[in-house]
């Protein structure tokens, strides 16, 4: 199956994105390896996690809405952002993938998502932390935290996409905000926990 996903992204997304997408898929596989969890799983939902990254916004919107996804007022005026829940359609309908905890880590790739899976955590820290990203001094402090604690790499991924977000004047997701809230509570009950 791998072969046909690489076959259809080679014509649906330019090479350098398709460079990030075989970059989350090997961090995605090799941080569920250290966390002990399904690396066939993280390797799946990191190769499919931007099939729909280079739709169009009609064609997102008509999709997630054919799919009864709920189109909030920010999705609805950056339909960019529901590329995450569409790529989950096309990882079903186009190549058969039916296990609730592969799409719900492409689902959440972007966004994240309070009480999502160790498996969503993964993928998320890997869309942001995988090395075509980037090599600044932060990039590469975050990436030691993400072998360490996957709550505190979400909370510290969200920071870092909120900064992002503030200095280039661009509107934020609630979802984010709720996300980085939960990942720092998950995060803060660890430690208590280690005391």
């Amino acid at each position: 199956m791998r072969d046909r996903v690489l076959t259809w992204l080679a014509d649906n997304v330019p090479k350098s994105r398709l460079k990030h997408i075989l970059g989350v898929e090997k961090m995605s596989i090799a941080l569920a390896r250290h966390y002990h969890l399904n690396e066939e799983q993280a390797g799946i939902a990191g190769l499919m996690h931007d099939l729909a990254k280079c739709f169009k916004p009609a064609r997102l919107l008509k999709m997630a809405r054919e799919e009864g996804i709920e189109i909030d007022p920010v999705c609805d005026r950056y339909p960019h952002l529901l590329h995450a829940d569409v790529s989950a359609i096309v990882a079903r309908e186009q190549f058969g993938i039916e296990e609730d905890s592969i799409l719900a880590a492409i689902r959440n790739h972007t966004l994240g998502r309070p009480n999502m899976s160790q498996l969503s955590c993964v993928v998320f820290a890997a869309d942001a932390l995988e090395p075509s990203r980037g090599n600044t001094e932060e990039l590469q402090a975050m990436r030691q935290v993400c072998w360490q604690n996957l709550h505190q790499s979400v909370w510290q991924t969200s920071d870092y996409s909120l900064r992002y977000l503030l200095a280039t004047e661009r509107a934020i997701h609630p979802r984010t905000v709720l996300t980085r809230n939960w990942a720092l509570q998950q995060y803060r009950q660890t430690l208590r926990k280690a005391d």
